[in-house]
């Protein structure tokens, strides 16, 4: 993966890291950014991989463009430019981490949010300013936040604007951990480092049935566990455990 401009993207075996690089506009979301993010999924589809996302400049994205925002029309807001590329990377097949430092407001938060897991730092400020804008949170805060902080909280943030601290975020269940600046993308890392120990069918399958909606289940658990039973690796895995425990 090469050619960003707006990203930079290094890819190791098990795991991308995907740092948004427009530090002369605080990572600001523009369109060159999402159609590489768009790239940046393709491949993930292809060749599914653990995504850590995380920002340069100590920012992780200060939201969307507002110079390219103001120019957008009806017609733009219809074909959800952003809720199209965080739904995409929502849907990814392994899960995608979210580090988080400094600003992720607006669109930057709504990225966030379309992550499976989040850590970030003390100096995180996240939060849906847009009706100060003039607009709406349409790229998924309505509808994701609510699912991650609880509908209540979720309704206070998106109509006052109220911006979050790292510790309130982590209160509220939006952030599982907090971590120094500098310890930041080693403790994405470290995460990774535990899905990436797991069979990676099984964590595919999992994060697809957590998406499921509920009138699948259980039938998706069962769909699910019925290509697992099957599996080689599982029974290497489950052989390894009653070995290890034989021998104690």
């Amino acid at each position: 993966m090469t050619g960003y401009s707006t990203l930079a993207v290094e890819e190791r075996g098990d795991r991308v890291v995907v740092t948004l690089d427009r530090p002369e506009r605080r990572n600001a979301i523009d369109q060159q950014m999402v159609d590489e993010l768009h790239r940046v999924c393709a491949t993930l589809e292809v060749q599914p991989r653990i995504l850590i996302l995380t920002g340069s400049g100590g920012i992780f994205a200060s939201g969307a463009d507002i110079a390219e925002l103001r120019e957008r029309t009806a017609a733009d807001a219809a074909s959800g430019i952003n809720d199209t590329i965080f739904t995409r990377i929502a849907m990814l097949p392994m899960p995608v981490i979210a580090a988080l430092d400094g600003y992720a407001l607006g669109g930057g938060a709504e990225l966030a949010y379309a992550a499976d897991l989040r850590i970030g730092t003390p100096r995180l400020r996240i939060g849906n300013p847009e009706t100060g804008l003039g607009i709406i949170a349409a790229a998924g805060a309505l509808w994701r936040l609510p699912e991650l902080v609880g509908l209540p909280l979720a309704t206070e943030l998106v109509l006052t604007g109220r911006i979050l601290t790292g510790e309130e975020a982590l209160a509220a269940g939006l952030v599982g951990d907090l971590f120094e600046p500098g310890e930041l993308l080693a403790g994405a890392h470290a995460l990774a480092d535990r899905i990436a120990a797991n069979d990676p069918q099984a964590t595919r399958l999992t994060k697809r049935v957590l998406r499921e909606p509920a009138e699948r289940h259980p039938a998706a658990e069962r769909e699910a566990q019925a290509v697992l039973f099957e599996s080689p690796e599982k029974r290497r895995r489950m052989t390894e455990f009653l070995e290890r425990r034989s021998r104690r």
